[in-house]
């Protein structure tokens, strides 16, 4: 570990101790009470009206109707990615990955639902929030939001102090506690097949979904959105632009998000 980065983790640390780790300071991040203290510098914005906003929204019925597409979707993102496999929980690295439904929806599950919901596999990844309280949480701005609404992460610049992931209510960071590009004590590699096109990470960095901005970049759809699109069960495409085909979806179909009333705007929608 450089110096540097050891001294700046010390001055985490004080901080820390300080009370700027505590949950009424992570509070006040998801409240946006931050911006007024001047940390709106780290990306905090209003709900994006104008130019791109780039979202998706999940059909999870035609997923639970073609069983094996969420895995497929998964296996997808984590192998153009890099997301390596540690074959434990307690490592576990997830950019897409299936929760209960009443996991997901903490605060729309009652005791009287359909049965149907009950243990409901659902496809879960990074929000894409127009106001991100892990950006504003970084203090290496790691972790930024874009132009068109992505929350990106630079992996050069994330100096492992999880702040980010205290942040996120929504539990979409993975923390690499061990080396991605290494093997376990069977000399397995933890990523199965190196994919040159996207750099694998180091230890002690913390990564996501990126909604696939590099297929983007060349005109593809998100790996998921790709495989999923065919069966009606993934949509992706300009929140701000009515004519937008996610826009009609939106439009058309009753929809949910994971913890609106944080203020957080989502930009991943769930068609239930």
């Amino acid at each position: 570990m450089k110096k540097d980065r050891r001294d700046f983790l010390k001055l985490a640390g004080v901080a820390a101790a300080a009370g700027i780790g505590s949950t009424s300071a992570f509070q006040s991040l998801l409240g946006g009470e931050a911006e007024a203290a001047g940390l709106a510098r780290f990306g905090a914005a209003k709900k994006s009206t104008d130019g791109t906003r780039l979202g998706m929204a999940i059909d999870i019925r035609k997923f639970a109707e073609n069983r094996g597409l969420a895995q497929r979707c998964i296996e997808a993102c984590h192998s153009i990615h890099n997301v390596p496999d540690f074959r434990n929980a307690k490592d576990e690295i997830k950019w897409l990955w299936n929760e209960k439904f009443e996991n997901v929806f903490v605060k729309d599950t009652h005791h009287r639902q359909s049965p149907a919901l009950q243990g409901l596999p659902v496809l879960t990844l990074c929000n894409h929030c127009d106001k991100p309280p892990c950006v504003r949480a970084c203090p290496t701005k790691a972790t930024f939001k874009k132009e068109d609404g992505i929350v990106g992460m630079d992996y050069h610049r994330c100096i492992g102090c999880r702040f980010c992931m205290a942040a996120c209510p929504y539990g979409a960071r993975s923390f690499n506690w061990r080396d991605p590009r290494g093997t376990d004590d069977k000399d397995r590699p933890f990523i199965r097949e190196l994919n040159q096109k996207y750099p694998a990470r180091t230890r002690g960095v913390v990564e996501k979904c990126n909604f696939c901005t590099e297929r983007l970049a060349v005109g593809e759809l998100p790996a998921c959105v790709e495989l999923a699109a065919p069966h009606g069960a993934m949509f992706f495409g300009d929140l701000n632009d009515p004519n937008s085909e996610i826009s009609r979806v939106l439009r058309e179909k009753f929809t949910i998000q994971r913890r609106p009333s944080l203020g957080t705007y989502p930009s991943v929608f769930y068609i239930i």
